[in-house]
């Protein structure tokens, strides 16, 4: 759906409530235009303990309760999105979604979703969390001072989000934590601490962490722990290096890094490309196509007169 902006707040719902739907909540709430039309749960089972936690704003299972929506941000599990994405855009409803699946995953994702899009007056912005998302803008941009060169790209040490979900999917594993180990030069080791339901063999649940297509190409340790929320810190982080080329002259080098919250970061740049949605042209877009200053509350003048 696009439209005017101006006039009035854009309205937003919610799908998921984990911890980066936690986090989405009070970003949306902090954003002078926009207002939480409500939170939609794919559990029904899970209803009244979210509405414990979230006041007055109203929690359902279908977001044709809430009214009109404009956009929905998607704060649910990479492999849910392909699936639950053209559910929104169908009825006209915008899309945001943090999809990480790098690679052939999101250039397939992106086309499939685009012809959706348009063909319902809809936009749909894939792919935006951090990384990929914001840290993909930092990554392009440093092409653009060094376009020859190589960029390395190093996380954590934190809790990866994306990682930790499908470790708790394994069979067996009744909780579990997955920390990004940074070893230099976009190289990672990957740490997961799973606690495993009764009757389950911890070898075979290891084993098959291991071999899930999020963990296979890094180095993975898989601990058996009594308690994984004891060990939990969302703290995480990424440090970016170019070295390349200007024209002839060699040895440009350009750092990027930071140290979050991860779905704090996750949901505060899905509600601004919630924003960046009302302004796009239907279809499906990653953060590389969207002109930056779109995902900035404010007048363009006076937003450009002040970051230029």
């Amino acid at each position: 759906m696009t439209t005017d902006v101006s006039a009035k707040k854009i309205r937003v719902a919610i799908v998921g409530f984990g911890n980066v739907g936690r986090e989405v909540l009070p970003a949306v709430e902090e954003s002078p235009d926009m207002e939480v039309a409500g939170i939609v749960l794919r559990n029904p089972k899970k209803v009244d303990s979210v509405k414990k936690l979230v006041g007055e704003v109203p929690v359902v299972t279908d977001v044709a309760e809430l009214g009109k929506v404009d956009a929905a941000i998607l704060s649910i599990p990479s492999r849910s999105v392909p699936e639950v994405a053209p559910m929104y855009l169908k009825q006209g409803i915008n899309t945001i979604d943090s999809f990480d699946i790098h690679g052939d995953s999101i250039i397939e994702l992106r086309r499939n979703l685009d012809s959706l899009a348009k063909a319902n007056n809809a936009v749909s912005i894939i792919s935006c969390g951090w990384d990929p998302g914001s840290d993909s803008i930092v990554r392009t941009l440093m092409e653009v001072i060094a376009p020859r060169g190589i960029t390395y790209t190093d996380f954590g040490p934190g809790m990866s989000m994306g990682h930790t979900v499908v470790a708790k999917s394994i069979e067996g594993v009744e909780d579990a934590l997955s920390m990004t180990i940074p070893e230099g030069t976009g190289i990672h080791r990957r740490m997961v601490y799973v606690k495993i339901k009764d009757g389950y063999d911890f070898e075979k649940i290891s084993q098959a962490i291991k071999n899930d297509p999020y963990f296979i190409h890094d180095e993975t340790h898989v601990y058996k722990v009594d308690d994984v929320k004891s060990l939990i810190d969302k703290g995480h982080g990424v440090h970016m290096e170019r070295k390349g080329v200007s024209g002839v002259t060699s040895n440009q080098r350009i750092e990027f890094s930071m140290s979050i919250c991860n779905p704090a970061a996750t949901g505060q740049i899905m509600a601004a490309a919630a924003r960046a949605s009302l302004k796009q042209k239907p279809g499906c877009y990653s953060t590389l196509e969207i002109p930056i200053i779109d995902f900035l509350y404010g007048d363009k003048e006076s937003l450009l007169h002040r970051l230029i």
